[in-house]
C-alpha cells in the first residue's frame, strides 16, 4: 500500500515538474535570442537537477522499505526463537514438577531441584546468548539500509 501512495505522489510530482518545464520551454522559444539561450541552459540544468534530487528520494525511500523487511525479518525470528524457548522452560518445569512429585524422600527431592536448577542455569544462559545474537542480528541488518543510504548521500551531495 505504502509503495502504491508513493508511486502515485511521484506520479503526480512528475506530471506537475512537466508542466512545469513545458511552461518554462515554451516562454524560452518566445524571448529574445540571449535570454532564450539563458532560459534553456537554466532549464535543462533544472531537469538535470530534479532528475538527481528525485532519484535520491527513490534510493530513500527503497531504503526505508528495505530497513521495515529487514527489520520485521529480524524480529519474526526472534519472537519464534522466544517462544521456542519459553516453550522449551516450560516443557522441563513441568516434567521437573511430575519428578518432584514422585520423589520417594525429601533427599531425593531436594536433589532433583539441585539438578533441575543447575540444568535451567545452563539451558536459560545458552537462549540469553542466542537471544542477544538475534537481536544484534536484527539490529545491524535494519540498520545497514540507512548505512547504504547515507554512504550515498553523502557521495550525492558532494556531486
Amino acid at each position: 500500500m505504502v509503495m502504491a501512495v508513493t508511486k502515485s505522489a511521484t506520479q503526480k510530482s512528475d506530471e506537475m515538474v512537466a508542466d512545469a518545464f513545458s511552461a518554462a520551454d515554451k516562454a524560452a522559444t518566445e524571448a529574445p535570442a540571449p535570454v532564450r539561450e539563458i532560459a534553456e541552459k537554466s532549464v535543462q540544468q533544472a531537469k538535470e537537477d530534479y532528475a538527481r534530487w528525485k532519484s535520491a528520494a527513490e534510493e530513500a525511500s527503497d531504503a526505508f522499505e528495505d530497513a521495515y523487511a529487514t527489520a520485521s525479518k529480524g524480529y519474526k525470528e526472534f519472537g519464534r526463537k522466544s517462544v521456542e524457548a519459553t516453550r522449551s522452560n516450560v516443557n522441563a518445569h513441568f516434567d521437573f514438577l511430575q519428578a518432584l512429585i514422585g520423589a520417594k524422600s525429601v533427599s531425593q527431592a531436594i536433589e532433583l531441584q539441585t539438578s533441575y536448577a543447575r540444568q535451567q542455569f545452563d539451558v536459560i544462559g545458552g537462549q540469553v546468548k542466542e537471544l542477544s545474537t538475534l537481536a544484534q542480528k536484527a539490529a545491524a541488518e535494519g540498520a545497514k539500509p540507512f548505512q547504504d543510504l547515507a554512504s550515498k548521500t553523502t557521495r550525492f551531495a558532494q556531486q
